[in-house]
């Protein structure tokens, strides 16, 4: 399997993934506070990688490790409280096109922080990225006003962590192995995860007996397997042989996702959120690291 393939096929299955992620995590926010759904969902996935990632743990060179940890709070700890705290009032839709701004934030940090060459082909390729989004969510953009509409900041806050994450990753972790990365962010994680976990007064003895608490656990459990796990370890390997502007770009196809999920659901799909899924895949396209082929 060569790299282009490769890295077309996760950029496609990971978009999938984390565009069924929002639907999830509103499922799950039903019958749990979002306190307890980014700590369950931190505790789901690190028992899930411990299983099978536990001897990728000592190919991880020591120097590597703070990078880790830090990579740990800003791809994963922090982005979780915050999704599920915005997506108790803004709709999931735009939390998908907020989240469009990470590779805007990736591509200036890659270039301002990490010294990333200026390439003027990603960054047109960015910006028409984001503007497809803007025109596939345009039917269903609202974020509520008043006291409430600050939850939307969340999302943005969220977006700069991920941006952080990407070229930390890059910069700092190549080659190091996508399974140990993942399993070491989510090992630094948990012990702050389960302790804000037991001050957010989880009901435990409802387990079992109150269904709405059962059902979120069974979605977050999902979530946490497909949508943290999996696809951490995907996202890992993506970083080591693409771009992170390109890695990135799967906040443009979430959106693409996610109406998928609403026609499935009986909702209509119309003209101009076709052609915002072709202004998408047209800046995913340019930001594509294309090498010339040799004679």
């Amino acid at each position: 399997m060569t790299h282009t393939f490769k890295k077309w096929l996760y950029l496609i299955v990971l978009s999938i993934i984390w565009g069924s992620s929002y639907i999830l995590i509103k499922k799950g926010l039903i019958g749990l506070t979002p306190l307890q759904l980014g700590s369950i969902r931190i505790l789901m996935t690190t028992i899930i990688l411990s299983i099978f990632g536990w001897e990728q743990l000592k190919k991880i060179p020591l120097p590597a490790w703070k990078w880790v940890v830090f990579t740990g709070f800003f791809g994963t700890f922090f982005p979780s409280y915050l999704f599920a705290f915005a997506e108790t009032v803004i709709d999931s839709s735009v939390a998908a096109v907020l989240n469009g701004m990470t590779p805007l934030f990736t591509l200036i940090l890659g270039i301002t922080v990490f010294g990333s060459e200026l390439k003027w082909g990603k960054v047109i390729g960015v910006l028409i990225g984001f503007g497809g989004t803007l025109i596939l969510v345009s039917n269903e953009f609202s974020i509520n006003t008043g006291s409430e509409s600050w939850y939307a900041l969340l999302v943005v806050i969220a977006a700069f962590c991920y941006s952080i994450n990407v070229n930390v990753i890059k910069h700092k972790l190549q080659g190091v192995s996508a399974l140990g990365i993942a399993l070491g962010n989510f090992l630094a994680i948990v012990i702050p995860a389960i302790f804000i976990l037991f001050l957010s007064d989880f009901p435990w003895l409802s387990i079992g007996s109150d269904s709405s608490v059962t059902n979120s656990l069974g979605y977050i459990f999902i979530l946490a397997f497909f949508g943290t796990a999996i696809a951490k370890v995907m996202f890992n390997e993506l970083v080591s042989i693409s771009s992170p502007v390109f890695s990135i770009s799967i906040t443009y196809l979430l959106p693409i996702v996610a109406i998928g999920w609403g026609i499935l659901d009986g909702e209509s799909f119309s003209l101009i959120q076709w052609i915002g899924c072709a202004f998408i895949l047209l800046g995913v396209y340019l930001v594509t690291e294309k090498k010339r082929l040799k004679k």
